[in-house]
């Protein structure tokens, strides 16, 4: 029996390995041993301790065995089930980190509703908490309090927390304002490929930031006297890179602008959180923002993020590609109209209610009815755009869309490294997608989906689309490893399944 659970254990960490793209000696080097040792212990020849696995789901940013925490491993899905009735969109995953990290600007109380419960916010939760942050979840679990310290104690943040989120990179804008020099570890998240922090830099110096970069730590000074004394123009409108400059220039006396920014939705509702605090910020909406910053901010505040987009779309996939009549609630409109404008162009069946105010009292929400549609692929490609074009974190979901629609539709996924790739993973559920190069990929469809066994891709949204494809394939299906889809769904499982789906979590140890 012990034999057996090594070969289980050995397999979990070659699949695991394979995805990140590694060679055992890659792993092996990270882990400070040999590549022989590596070999065997996924041939399941040698004993391996609960350390072992820890360091090596570390490593690999996989979660080989949950230690101390009782989510869910591996999904086991039964496909081929139409999906029915109405399910609301959750709040924004990307909003809700960025306003965890705003919270640092505020000496005074903070109560965000409806938090995302998430991997990402738990990660951040137990940074914050590391550092002196007293947080706690009240109303029934639905709202999160943040109470800051009146200092922080950064010697002691949780580092294996801190480098599997990339959001701890927000923590440089409000921690400027804070202390004169202090540590982060490197940012970690979706393997997207490489993704430099320069951005971020050319930004924050303007704030009297500086970092160097040694043995995995970003190493901060701060120059509290400095100040932009011209526009801020971002070298790419990026949303992190965007809502950093928001938090430095937050409590910076005097104005700042912001040029080339991102006006995306998470951008859009941590302005409005400011504002909540204080900060006058105008241009919301715009690529230019005109910040009003505040030096001292100790107020109690209350806010509610809004929904989410891409859950939204996540979900009008899923009807799509299951062929199902759906009515998905709460849509934040402004944010998938370029997407619901092209598939309309595909021929998609749908209709929505008029607009009504998101509990934040600014986003346009509607709710949403998809019905079985027969799709014809677009004659130009799919590819994203800054908002308002079609956004970065949509375009996967394209390809999943494009596998039920007649003809060929191509998808130029130009933002990440490696995102494309992980789209190939359909072919095993019976997709036929041709990878051009490492952005484009090539769908034939119709497609006869049929049920699989396999390793989740090592990010979010492929993932995702993986889990969407094997909902539609006949047969029962099994999606191992899908801690990543923990860190941006909250209960997607339990949730898909009360529209109809049949989706089981389970354990191998």
């Amino acid at each position: 029996m012990a034999d057996d659970y090594l070969v289980r254990i050995g397999k979990l960490i070659r699949d695991a390995r394979q995805h990140r793209g590694w060679t055992q000696s890659q792993l092996a080097e990270a882990l400070g041993t040999s590549q022989s040792a590596v070999n065997r212990i996924e041939r399941g020849n040698q004993n391996i301790s609960l350390e072992m696995i820890a360091r090596i789901g570390e490593a690999l940013d996989s979660e080989i065995v949950s230690l101390g925490y009782a989510g869910p491993m591996h999904l086991r899905v039964v496909g081929g089930r139409r999906l029915s009735g109405s399910i609301d969109v959750k709040t924004s995953k990307n909003a809700c980190v960025a306003l965890l990290c705003a919270s640092l600007l505020n000496k005074g109380r903070t109560v965000l509703r409806r938090v995302a419960r998430i991997e990402e916010v738990y990660r951040l939760l137990e940074v914050l908490n590391s550092i002196g942050v007293r947080t706690r979840w009240v109303n029934d679990g639905k709202d999160l309090e943040i109470v800051p310290p009146a200092e922080l104690d950064m010697g002691s943040m949780d580092a294996e927390a801190a480098r599997r989120t990339r959001s701890i990179i927000m923590f440089l804008g409000p921690l400027l304002h804070r202390m004169d020099h202090f540590k982060l570890p490197y940012a970690g998240g979706c393997d997207l490929g490489t993704r430099t922090i320069e951005p971020h830099m050319i930004a924050l110096r303007r704030f009297g930031l500086d970092i160097t970069a040694t043995e995995g730590i970003y190493h901060a000074v701060v120059e509290p006297s400095a100040g932009p004394d011209r526009p801020i123009v971002l070298t790419e409108r990026g949303d992190t890179v965007t809502e950093n400059a928001l938090l430095a220039a937050a409590r910076h006396d005097g104005v700042s602008v912001i040029r080339n920014a991102s006006s995306n939705y998470m951008v859009q509702d941590l302005c409005f959180f400011l504002e909540a605090l204080g900060v006058r910020v105008d241009g919301i909406g715009t690529t230019t923002l005109t910040v009003h910053g505040v030096p001292n901010i100790d107020v109690d505040v209350d806010y509610s993020p809004s929904e989410d987009p891409v859950e939204a779309m996540s979900l009008l996939a899923a009807a799509v590609v299951t062929g199902s009549e759906l009515t998905i609630r709460r849509v934040p409109i402004e944010f998938l109209e370029i997407e619901l404008a092209v598939l309309e162009e595909m021929g998609l069946d749908h209709d929505r209610t008029g607009e009504y105010e998101a509990d934040n009292g600014r986003t346009r929400l509607v709710d949403l009815t998809v019905r079985p549609s027969k799709l014809e692929a677009p004659i130009d490609k799919i590819h994203p755009m800054p908002f308002p074009g079609l956004n970065i974190d949509n375009v996967p979901f394209f390809a999943a869309i494009a596998a039920v629609a007649q003809g060929q539709t191509l998808i130029h996924d130009w933002v990440y490294d490696n995102r494309a790739i992980y789209l190939t993973d359909l072919n095993r559920l019976g997709g036929r997608l041709q990878l051009l190069d490492p952005h484009r990929v090539l769908v034939e469809g119709p497609t006869r989906w049929r049920a699989a066994e396999m390793m989740c891709p090592p990010a979010l949204r492929p993932a995702v689309v993986v889990l969407l494809a094997m909902m539609a394939a006949e047969g029962t299906s099994v999606l191992r490893n899908v801690y990543v889809i923990n860190r941006g769904y909250e209960d997607l499982a339990e949730r898909l399944n009360s529209i109809g789906a049949q989706i089981e979590i389970f354990r191998d140890i």
